[in-house]
């Protein structure tokens, strides 16, 4: 399905990914006239007024008021109650010049609707759904004119091997005309920029969809040495699982002298894990790699956003 609305005619520049060295183009989105007025132009009481020129002029464009630094299109199962939370929390943690001001997130809900995840049945239909409707809501997201895209789901859990999520992926992205910021891109480039190889992972699922994401690891050259997954049978629920038990789970199950980790790092996007993280690392002693924190951090950094960022991690401190 075409993601591209049939008038739009926007002027791209190109950049370099600094972390995947690809050519992304980030599409002009301020390209005048823009904004566009509908006659008269601007009234009072229904009546046209002049001294407002410069708006709608065919010589100037307005950056959005919000977002004028960088419109990013997040697309997360319509289930998400915690990714666009998390980010938006990275965000306002930054604000100011050199920060984070300027960015903004459209969010875009890929309809999901059969959330049971305990069963392989369960999971099969899932990734069906999911799948079926990205197309779908890719022309929705679309609709706002987001520059740059942001996977909002660990497609792990619902492809086997990094090979079919990739497939996956180009298949997105040639329908979207845009670049993505995706969870085993992120955890891939994060990992090893920690030099990190004996891995921990935490996630909501159970033992189908952790095989899934031991396979995924793997794959991308990690050896998982210990997995808690917390069985969640509807995903729904994932985003009720407490910080109390996320912590217990790290410090008594992933992080001991036994297991040897050089990092633990935490899988599905609608389980909150940036504030777990923030408060353990420093007594662990290694990174968590928390989902959303780290697919933000790649997209910041394939954008240009360089420096150190508060409020998710050392992942967005150091790397």
């Amino acid at each position: 399905m075409d993601a591209n609305p049939s008038n739009e005619s926007r002027v791209a520049r190109r950049i370099v990914g600094r972390l995947s060295g690809r050519t992304i183009e980030i599409p002009d989105v301020d390209v005048p006239p823009i904004p566009a007025l509908a006659p008269p132009g601007v009234v009072c009481d229904g009546a046209p007024v002049a001294g407002f020129e410069s708006l709608g002029s065919t010589t100037r464009g307005h950056p959005d008021a919000c977002s004028f630094r960088r419109r990013f299109g997040l697309l997360v199962p319509a289930t998400n109650t915690i990714m666009e939370h998390e980010l938006w929390s990275i965000v306002l943690a930054n604000r100011g010049p050199g920060a984070l001001e300027g960015i903004g997130f459209h969010t875009t809900g890929v309809l999901t609707p059969k959330p049971a995840v305990g069963t392989a049945q369960g999971l099969r239909t899932f990734k069906r759904d999911f799948l079926g409707g990205l197309g779908d809501a890719m022309v929705r997201a679309r609709l706002a004119a987001p520059q740059y895209l942001i996977m909002g789901c660990a497609l792990e859990h619902i492809l086997e091997g990094l090979a079919s999520i990739r497939e996956a992926m180009a298949v997105a992205e040639s329908h979207s005309n845009l670049s993505w910021s995706t969870w085993h891109d992120a955890a891939k480039a994060a990992l090893d920029g920690f030099g990190a190889k004996r891995i921990g992972i935490l996630t909501p699922w159970e033992k189908i969809g952790n095989a899934s994401a031991i396979r995924m690891f793997g794959d991308l050259g990690f050896e998982v040495v210990a997995s808690v997954g917390f069985s969640c049978a509807d995903v729904q629920h994932i985003a009720h699982v407490p910080d109390a038990a996320k912590e217990k789970a790290v410090l008594e199950l992933l992080a001991t002298s036994g297991n040897r980790l050089d990092a633990i790092v935490q899988c599905g996007t609608n389980m909150s894990m940036v504030a777990v993280a923030e408060k353990l690392e420093p007594r662990i002693g290694i990174p968590i790699l928390s989902i959303n924190a780290a697919i933000l951090w790649y997209a910041l950094r394939e954008n240009g956003f360089e420096g150190s960022f508060a409020g998710g991690g050392r992942v967005l401190r150091e790397l």
